[in-house]
């Protein structure tokens, strides 16, 4: 079992990633050294049954081999995190992540060959990770479509998009917490052993800076995003993941460094201009770094 390869060689990934590898497999051998010790051994046990709920940041749309079994809508890779973490830590996986979803597409179909995500959801499931709030009352499209209408081609000055969008956001931030809490808790209901890891977004915009050919924002609204929106919206899903019994997942913190204004092989984030897959999503990088955080939560907290 190997919880970071990602069937890439060894070569292939950074000097970040690699360290970040070497720290995960020293995990592996104390975990399942520990493991060994203690538990019988099993000459053929099930699969872990494992649901992955999410938007497009999970899906992975435009990340290349697409997934066979999902609905062409959905936009859905097979080398996206869930499908990574899957196949390293040996779980039977059902993805039901589609690009576009949000909150209510637990209970409603997203499209006609798209039923409701909570339908993938039994009793004998034991993981789910669920990927989704930033759909919710159309946050991420209106804010990157406001945000390039009202900096594009301005100088840079101030932040003209905090200006118009602020309390957009915080009025979605205070109506979204209550279906997204009474969501999780739903999960509860449905799966009742399940563990459930709640996986936040990684880093779009970065604190400082100017990158008007990647994402033409101001240096204060590309601020203003990543401190106001980005980590604001992080914070609430892991406190509602704390207050449902789930384990919230922090993709943010370490994906610093690697947002959209990087150079190509450095971003895990494409951009909004010269984008090679969807712009503002991430990349096959972006999906595997996510993997890693999530393989090592679900380590950390008993899935094997």
């Amino acid at each position: 079992m190997s919880a970071v390869r990602h069937g890439r060689p060894v070569g292939a990934s950074s000097s970040r990633r690699g360290g970040r590898h070497l720290h995960l497999n020293v995990m592996l051998v104390l975990v399942f050294g520990a493991l060994g010790a203690v538990l019988p051994s099993v000459a053929s046990a099930a699969s872990p049954s494992y649901v992955a709920m999410g938007d497009s940041y999970t899906s992975g749309p435009g990340i290349t081999p697409p997934s066979p079994t999902a609905p062409a809508d959905c936009a859905q890779s097979q080398a996206n995190y869930p499908h990574l973490v899957a196949a390293a830590l040996g779980l039977t996986l059902t993805d039901v992540s589609c690009s576009g979803a949000s909150t209510p597409d637990f209970t409603e179909a997203q499209y006609p060959d798209q039923p409701p995500q909570f339908n993938a959801l039994t009793p004998t499931t034991e993981v789910v990770t669920v990927g989704m709030g930033g759909n919710d009352h159309n946050l991420f499209l209106t804010l990157v479509e406001g945000c390039t209408e009202a900096d594009l081609g301005k100088p840079n000055i101030g932040a003209p998009c905090k200006r118009r969008f602020a309390t957009f956001v915080t009025r979605t931030f205070r109506e979204t917490r209550a279906p997204q809490e009474a969501a999780l808790a739903e999960i509860h209901v449905l799966s009742p052993a399940a563990k459930v890891f709640v996986v936040g977004y990684p880093e779009i915009t970065p604190t400082e800076g100017y990158c008007p050919t990647a994402i033409p924002w101001t240096t204060g609204d590309l601020k203003w995003f990543h401190n106001e929106v980005q980590a604001r919206g992080n914070a609430g899903l892991k406190a509602e993941a704390r207050a449902n019994n789930a384990t919230f997942v922090n993709t943010f913190k370490p994906s610093a460094g690697h947002n959209a204004c990087e150079p190509l092989g450095t971003r895990w984030i494409e951009p909004l201009f010269g984008s090679l897959t969807i712009p503002v999503h991430p990349n096959a990088l972006g999906e595997e770094n996510d993997a890693f955080d999530v393989e090592l939560a679900m380590l950390t907290h008993g899935v094997r």
